[in-house]
């Protein structure tokens, strides 16, 4: 092979692949615009019909819990003022090291208390129950540290009493209506087994006592540039698999799950990095095996708001976890690749994440360095890479500004002009910089699973948006 033929040849491996996930993004785009809108043609009929109706169904909220002592009663107060008929909070310290569980005990007049439970799904060691004299709802389950977010989750689910189980970060920031919102999947189909709710930016919010007073935008760049990525990834991306039933993840920050189901699948994975991904496929291969109807589905409203990095270093640690997550995810779930009768999730979404998401970013770093020496070296023919690079950067602004779009036409949550503008401003910077850097972070996640090495768990920088207020 010449050096002319190898270049033309990598020059059309990489404009197959732009044309593969540009065409696959616009797919999610029109139909998450058609899902939308159609959610939200029945959306006030829904609620006028079900607000506070006896046919809700009771739900297990579960906070895990690990060094949490800044924010938890502050969290706590606030999830036990959510509006919803009958719902039980179970806050599960997972061994922490500070004084979660004395605050906890204290602030809500925790007493012991000799609870039987059943063990269904593998967890570290319970130490002890307790149940609050003052909220008749609230427990807490204290427990030795099981080393992952996903061993805590199933220590409350063990513990669980209703049908239904919603998994909540303590750093979590949920809107009063939220259970009513996400448990509606449920009342409509009773093949449903797991719903992800939408997951926003809280940097630059106005938070007090636990609820989200005002809304608005972070002033720190690299904040403000996942706002517009969340916006892209939920109303876009799980919103396009959602209607197709091919949704392969449920953000672990908010998702609620038939519990029976959860059960038979063997609850959350301890030592999967991605364990959220990893549940959702584990579900798909469950109930395919089972040959019978299901529905994973997405509930656009924004219904929970959580912290994102705002600092290079912890922004590196998430997206390489992400994508070590993904590929090991992934390869527990192998099966369903080969599974004949997959359907959507077998012959389109998999393919698509294991092409595009899984192995994209070889294919987009190679190209990077591809431009650079071939550029150094005077092989590129300047006119023909201009058209190129300004087609690829017009798809990414399309696709971020479309996504600003269906938000403002749909939820309004950023009603004033300067934060509209500002987002849109972002859509377009976010492609000079941003994104060649995460995917060099998203290719050394997915060199680290190759390689088989364990991902070390990082401490986030935190914001003090749910600092406990002094009363």
């Amino acid at each position: 092979m010449t050096l002319q033929d190898f270049v033309l040849s990598g020059q059309w491996v990489f404009l197959a692949y732009f044309i593969g996930i540009n065409v696959g993004y616009l797919l999610q785009n029109v139909i998450a615009a058609w899902g939308i809108r159609r959610y939200l043609q029945t959306a006030e009929q829904f609620e006028a019909e079900s607000v506070f109706s006896s046919l809700d169904i009771p739900i297990s909220v579960i906070v895990p819990a690990f060094n949490e002592s800044a924010s938890i009663i502050t969290s706590v107060k606030a999830m036990l003022q959510l509006e919803y008929p009958q719902y039980e909070l179970i806050v599960v310290n997972d061994g922490s090291t500070d004084d979660t569980l004395q605050k906890l005990v204290d602030e809500f007049r925790m007493q012991e208390f000799p609870e039987a439970y059943r063990a269904r799904v593998p967890c570290a060691q319970v130490r002890g129950v307790f149940r609050s004299t003052q909220q008749g709802n609230l427990r807490v389950v204290d427990k030795e540290n099981g080393g992952s977010k996903a061993d805590a989750a199933n220590a409350g689910i063990n513990i669980a009493r209703y049908p239904l189980v919603c998994i909540v970060d303590a750093d979590s920031v949920l809107q009063p209506d939220s259970l009513r919102r996400v448990v509606r999947p449920f009342l409509e189909d009773p093949t449903t087994v797991a719903v992800g709710g939408t997951v926003r930016i809280s940097n630059g919010c106005t938070i007090r006592q636990g609820f989200l007073e005002k809304v608005g935008l972070p002033s720190n760049f690299l904040a403000l540039v996942q706002v517009v990525e969340y916006l892209r990834a939920f109303l876009f991306g799980r919103m396009g698999w959602s209607p197709i039933n091919g949704l392969l993840i449920i953000s672990g920050a908010f998702g609620l799950f038939h519990k029976e189901t959860l059960v038979e699948a063997g609850g959350y994975n301890p030592k999967a990095v991605g364990e959220d991904m990893e549940l959702v496929l584990r579900l798909h291969r469950l109930m395919k095996s089972k040959r019978k109807p299901y529905r994973i589905t997405f509930v656009p409203d924004p219904v929970c708001w959580t912290d994102a990095p705002s600092n290079l270093r912890d922004l590196k640690s998430q997206r390489v976890r992400w994508q070590n997550g993904l590929g090991q995810a992934l390869a527990l779930n192998r099966e369903l690749i080969t599974d004949p009768r997959g359907g959507t999730v077998t012959w389109v979404a998999i393919p698509f994440y294991v092409i595009f998401e899984l192995f994209g970013p070889i294919i987009e770093v190679a190209g990077y360095l591809f431009i650079i020496i071939c550029a150094l070296m005077g092989w590129i023919a300047w006119p023909q890479a201009a058209i190129f690079l300004g087609l690829a950067i017009g798809l990414g602004v399309l696709l971020s500004t479309s996504a600003i779009m269906l938000e403002e036409q749909s939820f309004h949550m950023y009603p004033r002009f300067k934060q509209l503008a500002l987002l849109y401003l972002v859509a377009i910077f976010e492609n000079f910089g941003f994104r060649q850097l995460t995917a060099v972070w998203r290719f050394q996640g997915l060199m680290r699973w190759l390689r088989g090495r364990e991902h070390k768990w990082e401490t986030l920088t935190r914001s003090d948006n749910l600092a406990d207020e002094e009363t």
